[in-house]
């Protein structure tokens, strides 16, 4: 839930003040020539216009009856100036733009109530100090643009100010503590996407009537004022993405309006204070990405109205608490990366509203408790890597629906439960890390929803089954690290349910397969947008196809210790992206091709180990002598001269 852009649409502000405006805009009198003067200096700054959006702008014309985004009063002063903003050309929707700078001369329209200048893009160069003249303005919009400088500290003289947005630009500088004091009318400041730096104003506990603040993504440092507290209407507040440090105020518990809160992607420290669960209208939290430690405050429960937590990538420690259980209006809850230890409470079973659980990398122990079952509505459930000892899969998950079920390093063991077979709902499947085993099952193609299907570090044995190729939305696999044998190429010849199922990533590498690699693998469909191929450490043998010169999208090529022969294909010097090409302890002979080794991207190239010959062609890249070590035949830079050879 973003909060870097106005809540109220631009149409909806316009509709607004046209309501308040109505009655004043049925003028007798023209334009006041200062207006006009200051709206063509405004214009002469401009320096690109590509969509007219300046043609009504004109000295023979009134800028009041015919100058498109401005609005008078009764006695011809320009209260409004907005941008057209978007238009359509009766088929399509036409995105618009401005470049320029701002003109001081804005500064002159001094009965102005609204400044719109959002989303224009190429506005660069400062905040004229000039604008501190609008002491009537109640609304300012300059977001999405590329504004530098700091705010102007004549901004302090506008003390009618309600909103004010001036989020993705390039402003820097510190938050002037008077300045932020002097808005007190101001309910909405948003700020996010900049480069301001320094700390939050104590100032900022006199803005009373404040219902929202967003300063995310930012290089705000320093801690949070306790004069938070003082703000009885905020009711969304965005301190993400910075480097803030110290702990949550217990201040902040008088939030009571508090809506929204997020304070992730921060250097927080300490715990959450008890007076957090005084956030009773708290919807929506994200603490994650901090280091807070301590446990959850007990009371948690009283949170009623929370929908979504987002506490992850913590040190938190201690037992979840039963009254978790109490939150009924939650859907997601996410706890990954602490210490929490203990058994999951089954109390959880009460949150009917639950779509996500996620509580990966925790201490948590087994069993899982059966009230689980009733979480009808959960979608994605990942209990990976923690001490639950689950030994099986609990039967009663298959009358769950899930979208996603993460597993790994859980303790199972044996083999998958035949119920996965009528699982149709699972897209997202990792089973990794485990010590299960036994065959893959040919029922595995019945699971045509899997997108991803982890099952590596485990003990399975057997070939891949012809089934698998029913797997046509399937664009992550990894099976390395089993005993999988036989050829794979039921893994490349998959269907495909255009435009989904084309394979991001395959990993089979550690395993039993023989080959040698099918020589149209670059030809089959499924192929066309992979990026990740890892096969080593299989017994493939053959040389490497030069189809796989067609899979223009591939990063990452592995085929270490395959037993390859031949030479590297002149055909891999296409695929442009390749950052990383891992052919070392084969048998490849012949020269290195120089095109491959050339690549733009290409930042890892180690054919160590081979057999390969001739002089290493010239190259930018600064890769080390070891990833060319042990071929007899190689000479050149990074590895002796060839005269020397």
């Amino acid at each position: 839930m973003a909060l870097s852009t106005p809540p109220v649409s631009l149409l909806a502000l316009l509709t607004l003040l046209s309501s308040i405006f109505s009655s004043l805009i049925l003028k007798t009198e023209q334009c006041h020539p200062t207006d006009s003067s200051a709206l063509l200096g405004f214009k002469d700054k401009i320096t690109d216009d590509p969509s007219d959006l300046l043609r009504t702008w004109s000295q023979s014309t009134d800028c009041c009856a015919s100058w498109q985004g401005v609005q008078c009063n009764s006695i011809g002063r320009v209260v409004n100036v907005s941008r057209p903003g978007l238009f359509s050309d009766d088929v399509i929707i036409i995105d618009t733009y401005m470049a320029g700078t701002l003109s001081p001369s804005l500064g002159n329209l001094s009965f102005l109530r609204l400044l719109d200048l959002s989303g224009l893009k190429f506005l660069k160069g400062p905040m004229p100090h000039e604008l501190g003249k609008l002491r009537h303005l109640n609304y300012m919009f300059l977001n999405q643009n590329q504004l530098t400088g700091s705010i102007p500290l004549s901004l302090r003289n506008l003390t009618s100010l309600k909103r004010l947005y001036i989020d993705s630009n390039r402003m820097s500088g510190v938050i002037d503590s008077t300045v932020l004091a002097s808005w007190k009318s101001i309910t909405e400041l948003g700020l996010s996407d900049n480069d301001f730096s320094g700390g939050i104003p104590t100032t900022v506990g006199k803005l009373a009537v404040l219902t929202t603040l967003d300063l995310h993504m930012n290089d705000i440092s320093g801690s949070i004022p306790a004069s938070f507290g003082n703000l009885k209407k905020l009711k969304n507040l965005d301190l993400s993405e910075n480097r803030i440090s110290g702990s949550i105020p217990t201040s902040f518990g008088g939030l009571s309006a508090l809506q929204v809160m997020y304070l992730d992607r921060n250097r927080m420290t300490g715990s959450i204070p008890d007076s957090f669960t005084d956030l009773v209208s708290l919807q929506f939290c994200r603490l994650s990405e901090n280091r807070l430690t301590g446990s959850l405050p007990r009371s948690i429960g009283k949170l009623k109205s929370l929908n979504r937590i987002v506490i992850e990538n913590n040190h938190l420690t201690g037992e979840i608490p039963d009254s978790i259980g109490e939150l009924t209006s939650l859907t997601d809850l996410y706890l990954s990366n602490n210490h929490f230890s203990g058994k999951i409470p089954a109390s959880i079973g009460n949150l009917r509203n639950l779509q996500t659980l996620e509580a990966s990398k925790n201490r948590l122990s087994g069993p899982l408790p059966p009230q689980l079952v009733k979480l009808k509505q959960l979608q994605s459930l990942d209990l990976s890597f923690n001490p639950i000892g689950l030994v099986s899969i609990p039967r009663w998950f298959s009358k769950l629906s899930l979208f996603r079920l993460l597993l790994a390093q859980t303790g199972i063991v044996g083999e998958l439960p035949r119920w996965l077979s009528s699982s149709s709902s699972l897209s997202t499947l990792d089973l990794s890390s485990n010590g299960m085993t036994g065959k893959l099952p040919h029922w595995i193609g019945n699971m045509t929803n899997l997108s991803l299907l982890n099952l590596s570090n485990n003990g399975f044995h057997s070939s891949i089954p012809n089934e698998f190729r029913n797997l046509s939305l399937l664009m992550d696999l990894d099976l390395h690290s089993n005993k999988f044998s036989g050829n794979a190429g039921a893994i490349f010849s998959k269907r495909v349910d255009d435009p989904r199922g084309f394979y991001d990533s395959i990993d089979i590498s550690r395993n039993m397969f023989v080959g040698p690699i099918e020589e149209d693998i670059g030809n089959h469909q499924c192929m066309e947008s992979i990026e990740t191929l890892v096969l080593s450490h299989n017994s493939l043998g053959g040389t490497i196809p030069s189809s796989l010169g067609k899979l223009t999208r591939l990063i990452r090529l592995e085929l270490v210790e395959n037993g390859l022969v031949g030479e590297i294909p002149q055909g891999l010097g296409e695929d442009k992206e390749l950052t990383s090409i891992v052919l070392s302890k084969n048998k490849l002979s012949g020269r290195i091709p120089g095109k491959v080794l050339n690549l733009k991207k290409l930042s890892e190239f180690n054919v160590s180990d081979n057999e390969l010959s001739g002089e290493i062609p010239p190259h930018k890249g600064n890769f080390p002598a070891s990833f060319f070590m042990n071929n007899k035949g190689l000479c050149g830079s990074p590895l002796p001269s060839c005269k020397h050879h």
